[in-house]
């Protein structure tokens, strides 16, 4: 996110020759995120000539397309065009919130005590913290299905580890900073983990691999561990996934 990017404003930039990025903010904002969604599916609507890719994030969108099917100008021109376009008249305005299981048993997060220790609160009080929050999904990445969520209580924000471990485990919870998010898959990592969920967030062979998507919304349920390995015995066999609601 460009620290120059005025406010208000659309920037294209170019990415090489084959691609462009569109600049709608320079902060972490659910206005400036509904911007960048309201683009992408106004593109994918569209489908203009020699379009190719599209990776949103926070506050901008890569627009990757084909210089032998159009150019840079063209791209440019149509997506100002259509950043124009209210982010109310394109994204719905239910929030989709999934109800995570999440466990917070000391075998699944090894860095509670000291998340706790540096917010000056006890365990207990991140969990219940951690839990009755209410996280946005502001975009996928560094792994399949790993979600970048905003919403963390402040008073449990932490910095991340300074040496990342090599090997997280799978549906790992962990806080990095401001934000919380789920490990999809055994990785190295550097957040600090509080808790771990049964559920799986990526399955390469199953016909939606990632179910959760860039502006849904996330809330942690607190599970005990017996009830953990309940739900895993469950996901192993294709039989649980996590409840959704829909709400204004």
């Amino acid at each position: 996110m460009a620290e120059d990017h005025p406010k208000g404003r659309t920037v294209i930039r170019p990415c090489g020759d084959t691609a462009l990025t569109v600049i709608l903010g320079n902060e972490i904002s659910p206005e400036i995120n509904d911007r960048v969604y309201a683009l992408y599916h106004a593109l994918l609507t569209e489908k203009p000539e020699g379009l190719i890719d599209l990776v949103p994030s926070f506050a901008s969108l890569l627009v990757q397309y084909d210089p032998a099917e159009t150019s840079f100008n063209q791209m440019k021109d149509l997506v100002l065009t259509l950043a124009g376009v209210s982010a109310e008249d394109r994204t719905p305005r239910r929030k989709r919130i999934w109800k995570i299981p999440c466990c917070y048993s000391p075998r699944f997060a090894p860095d509670l005590d000291s998340v706790a220790e540096y917010a000056g609160l006890s365990s207990e009080e991140v969990t219940e913290r951690h839990s009755h929050g209410l996280y946005r999904i502001y975009m996928l990445g560094f792994l399949p299905g790993f979600v970048y969520l905003g919403g963390l209580d402040p008073a449990i924000a932490c910095p991340r580890l300074p040496s990342p471990r090599k090997k997280i485990p799978q549906g790992a919870v962990g806080i990095g900073g401001s934000q919380t998010g789920i490990y999809p898959l055994a990785s190295p990592g550097g957040w600090r983990l509080i808790g771990s969920t049964p559920v799986r967030m990526y399955v390469p062979d199953r016909a939606d691999p990632v179910f959760l998507r860039p502006g849904d919304y996330i809330r942690f349920v607190p599970i005990d561990t017996c009830t953990y390995y309940d739900i895993a015995r469950e996901v192993s066999r294709g039989n649980f996934l996590p409840e959704a609601e829909e709400t204004n």
